[in-house]
Parts: C-alpha cells; structure tokens; sequence
C-alpha cells in the first residue's frame, strides 16, 4: 500500500498559489495579494502532501503579542491532527508571547484545546454603500502623520502594530481627524477580498469612528467594501443602514497575558481577522 507524507515545513513564496487555491476551496475571499501581505508580515509553515498545499498556518509578530492566523486545513485532509500540528508550530513560532486569534466557528473546539478564551465576538458587515456625504472636519492623511498613527493604534490594539501601519500605507489610505494640530483618530482602507476593506479605524468615540467611516465609504461610491467591528461597540445596526449588511461573525481569542489597551481610544474596525 502507498503512503502519503506529510511534511510540515516554512512558509515560502513558492507555496502562495497553493495556499491561495486553499483558501478558495475553503470559501475564503482572499485575493492572492492578500496572501502575499499577510506572509510578508508574518512567519509561517505549510503541509505538503506531495508537494501540494494542504495546511496553512501564520504568525504575525507584533510588539508585545502575536496573532495566529491563515489556518486552513484541505477539506480531504481533516481528522488526521493537521489542525492541532499547525497551531503547535504557530504557537512555538510566537516565542512564548501572548496570542491572539479571531475564530471561525468550526476552529474553537481546536484554539480552546491549545489554551485559547474567548474575550469577544466581531462581527462581519458588507456590501455595496449609497452614496454620502464625506464630513468636513476628516481629512486624507499627510506624510507626516504615520507616527502619531502608529501610536494611536498601539494604545488602542495594546501592542506595536508599526510594520503594519507602514505596509498599509503603501497599499491603501488613510484619513485622520485633528485636534490641536494632532492626529486624533484615523480609519483605513485598502484593497482586501471580493474589493476593498476599512480597517483598522481607531477612535475616541464612536462618533468620531462614524466620520471616519463615512470618509472613506464617500470616497469609494459603488464599491463592495466590508468592514469587522467588535459586537460590544453597536455599529453593526448604523452599517446596515448604509449598505453594510452583517453576514457573519467571528469570535475574538486570547491566549497568555492581558492586553494594555488605553482608556482613551479604541478600535472600532479590525485591520481584518487575520490581524485584529
């Protein structure tokens, strides 16, 4: 009788169309630039069963925590313990730092064997938005803004998301609101899945996330966008009224540690789920 081997090995450009066709088959709407940011960002491993895709895993190392992320096991290749060696090798690849994670609904049985809690639901809205009116007081971001984003984001998220923000600004937009000459909130969009999505949007209230996310739906009339908001910050009601139709949801993970987040500004919009 034939066997099959399976090796687990490190995550190379070469494996990104395997990867890709994975997440397809999975019903994900990764594009494969989506793929190529994510190994960019991330360290990663794959199982190839003869030479073939069949496992995907990332860990994306921020400062001061990591996510796991791009978990994916083929269909025909499921109940064999890939899942479980994937996230093995994405925890042992995080050195020891907390983790964080957003779970589909068939993944939590697995992330709660290997030590993850749950600490909240996102939620999935999307669609194709009616026309509105930008607000006056949100601006497009200037080149010297990135810093001040960079630090809003790490109060907000509760680690050092730097390398992302700047890969972020080189592919998509950011827009800001000011006050007393400093950035005070910011909202991004870039291209992501079926067109594009608006993430991460920090901010003091919601009422400023609003402005910033009515800025960037103003800006991209008749395009599919979507965005991932945590369930506790009741957005979900006010998208749908402009186009952004709750489809899904997630469950937001921990693991080790406690999170630093600032009592002075929050995120209202996840990057994507890939990186909170």
């Amino acid at each position: 009788m034939q066997t099959t081997q399976l090796d687990i090995v490190p995550f190379g450009t070469q494996h990104l169309e395997g990867a890709l066709a994975l997440s397809r088959q999975a019903g994900w709407p990764h594009r494969l630039g989506d793929w190529e940011m994510a190994l960019a960002l991330s360290t990663g491993f794959v199982v190839l069963e003869n030479n073939k895709v069949v496992g995907t895993t990332l860990t994306t190392h921020f400062g001061g925590c990591a996510t796991i992320n791009m978990v994916i096991v083929a269909e025909a290749m499921r109940g064999l313990g890939l899942g479980r060696r994937l996230m093995d090798a994405g925890l042992n690849a995080a050195r020891g730092e907390p983790c964080r994670l957003v779970a589909t609904e068939e993944g939590l049985p697995l992330y709660e064997k290997v030590g993850f809690r749950q600490v909240g639901d996102i939620l999935q809205c999307q669609g194709v938005c009616a026309a509105v009116q930008a607000p006056i007081d949100v601006e497009w971001m200037q080149s010297g803004d990135l810093a001040e984003i960079a630090a809003l984001d790490k109060a907000a998220f509760g680690a050092d998301r730097s390398k992302l923000i700047s890969y972020m600004k080189d592919i998509g937009r950011f827009a800001v609101i000011r006050r007393g000459g400093h950035v005070a909130g910011f909202g991004a969009t870039r291209a992501f899945g079926r067109g594009e999505v608006i993430g991460p949007v920090v901010a003091e209230n919601a009422e400023d996330a609003r402005k910033l996310i009515l800025f960037q739906i103003a800006a991209r009339r008749d395009r599919f966008l979507r965005i991932d908001t945590p369930k506790d910050f009741g957005l979900s009601q006010w998208l749908a009224e402009r186009g952004l139709i709750h489809v899904g949801g997630a469950t937001a993970m921990q693991r080790g540690g406690q999170a630093n987040l600032s009592p002075r500004v929050k995120t209202f919009a996840l990057a994507n789920q890939a990186f909170g």
